[in-house]
């Protein structure tokens, strides 16, 4: 990249946008290709949603055939701020192909465009498109994907994300409590691994770690050109404009947040809230000790993200 260009916003280190324009993706931009797992014995695939946008999905399923027993669906949505990472991103496909084996599930890893090229609401949209593509295979008549046809048991459907991931499936979970589509997919529960919420005024650990509340800040102004900035109803569940939380269309939600992270004040926030207001469900948090931000896709061997996909897999099977 010619060093002599102006640089308008520098979001280390995972983009650089230029004055004239010019975006330079400097990490998070790695690919891996869908197939059969040998470590884990997930077979995965690719399949376009949206040929208009490119909108796609990764789709996971456990490749042994022991039984006929239909399996729970989990609709996932991955992190990366927005603006980078994606469903074929290597982080994400190995620790996928954890999850499937051990909760024994069909997963739907959404690939929805990301900013700045792409900003907000884009992301919202690419991944609404992908959950109506999903919720048209509940109909006998409906969908051609075979997977989901055949494989999976649509009375028990779940959505989760980490991350923005899971900023993702928090709204969902609102918009769908009144909207057809939520007569269509009957969403069991939630599972939100770090949650992507925010806020101006720093809460917490926020307070002291003015450093890392900055560079959050400045992910956030960078994905969505919004005048309300970091208050946005989009990022902060709890500011003037958002929506109630005891609208969730859903009856079991899991927070999970990590000790280390700059973002687990604000998923702690969102779990004592919701079991506070009058949303008529049950709530759990887990907290993992002594981790930091998504670091389950970093190192998805370690005795943490086993415990922790251990606990995912229970939430969804005794859900």
């Amino acid at each position: 990249m010619d060093q002599s260009k102006e640089i308008a916003r520098d979001v280390f280190p995972f983009v650089r946008v230029y004055k004239d324009g010019t975006i330079e993706r400097l990490a998070g931009a790695e690919v891996s290709h869908a197939g059969l797992d040998p470590e884990t014995g997930v077979l995965s695939k690719d399949t376009v949603i949206v040929p208009e946008s490119g909108v796609s999905a990764r789709l996971y399923r456990p490749n042994s055939g022991k039984d006929n027993r239909k399996l729970p669906l989990v609709i996932y949505y991955h992190g990366g701020g927005f603006f980078i990472s994606s469903a074929a991103d290597p982080k994400y496909h190995n620790s996928l192909n954890r999850l499937v084996a051990e909760a024994n599930i069909v997963l739907v890893s959404v690939d929805y465009r990301i900013a700045p090229e792409n900003p907000l609401p884009a992301a919202y949209e690419d991944s609404w498109a992908a959950l109506q593509w999903v919720a048209a295979h509940a109909k006998e008549d409906g969908g051609s994907e075979a997977w989901l046809k055949e494989y999976v048991d649509f009375g028990r459907v779940f959505l989760a994300g980490d991350s923005c991931g899971a900023n993702v499936a928090h709204h969902f979970a609102l918009k769908l409590k009144d909207c057809e589509l939520g007569q269509q997919i009957n969403i069991q529960a939630i599972a939100m691994i770090f949650p992507y919420f925010w806020g101006k005024d720093p809460i917490g650990v926020e307070v002291t770690d003015q450093a890392r509340k900055s560079m959050v800040d400045n992910w956030w102004l960078l994905v969505c050109p919004s005048e309300k900035g970091c208050d946005d109803p989009l990022i902060n569940p709890f500011t003037d404009g958002s929506p109630s939380i005891e609208s969730l269309a859903c009856k079991k939600l899991l927070v999970i947040v990590a000790e280390n992270d700059i973002l687990r004040d604000r998923g702690r926030l969102y779990y004592e809230k919701l079991v506070k207001s009058e949303w008529q469900g049950t709530a759990e948090i887990m907290e993992i000790p002594g981790e930091d931000h998504v670091f389950h896709i970093h190192n998805p061997d370690c005795e943490n993200a086993k415990t922790m996909f251990k606990g995912l897999a229970s939430f969804i099977n005794h859900t």
